[in-house]
């Protein structure tokens, strides 16, 4: 059953001038409570040709007042903060800092500075963005670690606590999201069909939209610039390394054929093995269907296959590999959704699955209608709660990334109605 957790929050107006000045002459030493939130980790710009300036150190020293610096985070109730910064700088500036709707500046003096006082803010429940800008136009503006959120009580907040494992890098990607569908018992399966949509703008460069996963590789579409997007299959090797060339040669990944206009080779850094993909434009809002297989030769290896067609079109051949030292039919039918460039994480997307299909060895096609949902490490943790699954329109669905109000537990189950007809696919007929 659904367990949905929805955050909602009330905008604020901006304080006035005579506030601001009542916030000049504030008994600070009230707001006794401090969160330190790391700019390394939680940190974002629209601005693509700044977008570099962003480390695990946090905001390197900018010149361009135009560069606006976005920092995320959620709280679990509105209140009034005191909102401080923490860096160096080698020459005075004037920064702005804004949150919801309210905007206040602070001078920066050529030093470096702890717990600077911006003032008070209030903050709503839910996801709170920080806007910081330069102030009086091409300045040599400060290096910036951290923001700190005072209260007068202690609060729950939410964002990238750490680096620790590189979950800076992983938490701007933001959280990534999988539904693992329950196979049938007591029979094996030999192809795993799949229908997916993308929604209209949710095709966001850096995400891709993994249809037809198994124990041993993946297979989807994936947008990997403005001007390009692919069909992308790729194969584990069962020799685990993050190098593809440490491989041996009795571990590696066999090409056994490829669709014409495929390109094919290794893959490496999360774990390494064969790749293929098809440069394909393909569109948001229409359907695509995945078809994969997988067979064992008989002599302690598999064939993995993958087959691609846009809505009721011709089947394609992306690839068929030969996994060595594997002797398995299909297993662990799942799906995800992941964003693989981290300056893209303030960004959502998101993807619809009609109700995958199976087709077993004694001959049947049968539907899987049951789904767990679940996240990663930076979900788990709940240094990103932007992570959503489940049914919605009679159809599962995943979505994550853009820092929305709402999410759902990990591991919660879904069951949806078998929402499409099974199948009716002449297997001999499909490209070889």
């Amino acid at each position: 059953m659904k367990q949905l957790v929805f955050l909602f929050g009330l905008l604020f107006g901006a304080c006035s001038a005579q506030e601001l000045d009542l916030q000049k002459n504030t008994d600070y030493s009230l707001w006794k409570h401090s969160t330190s939130i790391p700019l390394g980790g939680n940190t974002f710009t629209s601005d693509k040709d700044h977008q570099n300036l962003i480390s695990q150190q946090g905001i390197a020293s900018w010149q361009d007042s135009k560069t606006v610096w976005d920092v995320f985070v959620c709280v679990t109730q509105p209140g009034r903060f005191l909102v401080s910064l923490d860096g160096n700088a080698s020459l005075p500036s004037v920064l702005s800092v804004s949150i919801n709707g309210q905007n206040k500046q602070v001078d920066i003096s050529p030093e470096v500075f702890s717990d600077q006082k911006v003032g008070l803010f209030d903050f709503e429940t839910g996801y709170n963005k920080i806007s910081i800008q330069g102030i009086s136009g091409q300045v040599n503006y400060p290096n910036l670690k951290e923001i700190r959120l005072h209260t007068q009580q202690p609060i729950t907040s939410y964002f990238v606590r750490d680096n620790t494992d590189n979950r800076f890098y992983w938490g701007r990607r933001g959280p990534s999201v999988h539904l693992s569908f329950t196979p049938p018992d007591q029979t094996d399966i030999a192809y795993y069909y799949t229908e997916l949509t993308v929604p209209s703008g949710a095709d966001i460069v850096g995400s891709y939209f993994m249809a037809n996963g198994f124990a041993q590789g993946y297979f989807g579409i994936q947008v990997n610039s403005p001007e390009e997007r692919r069909v992308l299959f790729s194969v584990w090797s069962p020799y685990q390394t993050d190098d593809p060339n440490q491989i041996p040669e009795q571990y590696r990944i066999k090409l056994l054929a490829k669709g014409s206009e495929v390109y094919t080779g290794m893959f490496g850094n999360e774990d390494s093995g064969g790749q293929s993909y098809l440069v394909f434009p393909w569109k948001s809002g229409v359907k695509y269907s995945f078809l994969s297989s997988a067979h064992p030769d008989g002599q302690g290896h598999t064939v993995f296959t993958a087959y691609f067609r846009e809505s009721n079109g011709p089947w394609q051949l992306i690839a068929s590999f030969l996994r060595p030292m594997t002797d398995t039919w299909y297993t662990n039918p799942h799906a995800f959704l992941e964003n693989f460039e981290d300056h893209q994480g303030y960004l959502s997307r998101e993807v619809n699955y009609n109700t995958p299909w199976v087709f077993t060895t004694d001959q049947r096609w049968i539907p899987l209608t049951q789904a767990k949902f679940t996240t990663d490490d930076i979900g788990r943790r709940q240094y990103r709660l932007d992570f959503l699954g489940g049914i919605r329109d009679n159809r599962f669905f995943l979505k994550n990334g853009g820092f929305f109000q709402g999410t759902v537990l990990p591991d919660t189950f879904f069951d949806l109605p078998v929402n499409n007809q099974a199948p009716s696919i002449d297997f001999e007929l499909l490209p070889k």
